[in-house]
C-alpha cells in the first residue's frame, strides 16, 4: 500500500481533524480484525505471539488488541518479551560481526524459560514473569509478576523475536501476528518520496530522544545493527504469522515532522548511513505540518511522541 503526498497535503490543509480521525478509524478496524481472529483461536491456545521490527508500534498495538478483546469478553494480558532477556554476560552473550554483543539476537532471550512458561500457561498454571533491568543490563533478582490464565483469558507476548522458529516451533497453536510500518508515500508518477523504513527510523529516533534521552547520533549508530538484525532474525519469520497488518498512519510524516526534523538536522555528513538521512532531510519539506493537537491520546503515534493514554 502507498499513500499519496498530494492527498496527504490536501487533507492536512483542508481538514486535519477529519484526516486524523479517518486514519485512526482505519487502524481501529485492523485492530478489530486481529482481535476477532485471536478470539476465534483462543480455545486452541491461550498464547498470542506478536512480532514486528523496531518502531512498528508493537507495544501500543498489543494494548489496543488487549482492550478490544476485553470488550469481547476475553481478558487479555500484555507481556513484553524484553522481560525474558538474560543477564548480559560478556563471556557467553552472542556477538555480531564486529565482535560487539549482539543485542538483536534471539539468543539474548532465555528461550528455555519462555517456552516453559508458555506450556505452564496453557495448562492453567501460575508463572512468574521476570523483570529485566535495562539500566543494569541484568535480570532483577527480586522483582517478578505472577500470571495465571483462566478459561477465557489470553496472554499477548510481544517482541521482535516472537515469530522466530525457536518459539513458534514449540507453540504451533498460538495465534501469531506480525505488524510493521510498510507503506511508502509517493509523489508524482508514483515515485516514493518517503519510505516505510524511514517511518520507523523517525519513530525510533524521536522516541529515543524523548524517553531515553539519547542523542540522534546514538540512535543512528545503532540503526545499522538494528536493520541487520531485522534481516537476519525478524523478516525471515514473518510468514509464520496468521495475520499481518501495516501499522503506518497516513498522517504521521506530517505529524512527526516537527519532532524528527530538528533531530536529523543534528547529524553530521560523515556519519554512517548519512545518505539515508540526506533523503529524509530533503523529503520533510515536501509535507505540510500537522499540529500535535489533532493527534488523539490513543493514537499509535503517541507511543513515540508521548502524551498518550498507554504511556507507562
Amino acid at each position: 500500500m502507498a499513500y499519496s503526498l498530494k492527498d496527504i497535503n490536501h487533507a492536512v490543509r483542508s481538514d486535519p481533524k477529519g484526516f486524523v480521525e479517518s486514519s485512526d478509524a482505519e487502524f481501529a478496524r485492523k485492530i478489530d480484525r486481529a482481535a476477532q481472529k485471536i478470539a476465534d483461536n483462543h480455545q486452541n491456545s491461550h498464547i498470542v505471539l506478536l512480532s514486528g521490527p523496531s518502531g512498528s508500534g508493537k507495544t501500543t498495538t498489543s494494548k489496543k488488541i488487549q482492550a478490544r478483546l476485553e470488550q469481547m469478553g476475553i481478558k487479555a494480558h500484555a507481556v513484553s518479551l524484553d522481560n525474558y532477556f538474560q543477564t548480559v554476560d560478556p563471556e557467553t552473550s552472542p556477538r555480531n560481526r564486529d565482535g560487539l554483543i549482539d543485542y538483536e539476537s534471539p539468543f539474548c532471550l532465555d528461550m528455555d524459560l519462555l517456552n516453559r512458561h508458555f506450556k505452564m500457561l496453557d495448562r492453567g498454571e501460575t508463572i512468574h514473569i521476570p523483570k529485566f533491568e535495562f539500566a543494569r543490563q541484568m535480570r532483577s533478582a527480586i522483582h517478578s509478576n505472577p500470571l495465571q490464565l483462566g478459561k477465557d483469558e489470553i496472554a499477548i507476548f510481544e517482541g521482535i523475536h516472537a515469530l522466530n522458529d525457536i518459539i513458534t516451533g514449540k507453540n504451533p497453536n498460538a495465534f501469531k501476528l506480525y505488524i510493521s510500518a510498510r507503506s511508502n508515500v509517493t509523489g508524482e508518477g508514483g515515485t516514493a518520496v518517503f519510505k516505510g523504513t524511514w517511518l520507523r527510523l523517525a519513530r525510533r529516533t524521536v522516541r529515543d530522544a524523548k524517553f531515553r534521552a539519547w542523542e540522534p547520533q546514538v540512535t543512528m549508530k545503532m540503526w545499522s545493527n538494528v536493520r541487520r538484525g531485522e534481516k537476519l532474525y525478524i523478516s525471515p519469520f514473518k510468514d509464520n504469522a496468521d495475520f499481518m497488518f501495516d501499522s503506518s498512519l497516513p498522517y504521521e510524516v506530517s505529524a512527526i515532522k516537527s519532532y524528527a526534523l530538528p533531530l536529523f538536522q543534528q547529524l553530521r555528513p560523515d556519519m554512517e548511513r548519512y545518505e539515508e538521512i540526506g533523503h529524509l532531510l530533503g523529503a520533510y519539506p515536501l509535507f505540510e505540518t500537522l499540529e500535535e493537537r489533532y493527534i488523539a491520546s490513543d493514537s499509535l503515534l503517541r507511543e513515540f511522541i508521548g502524551g498518550g493514554i498507554y504511556d507507562d
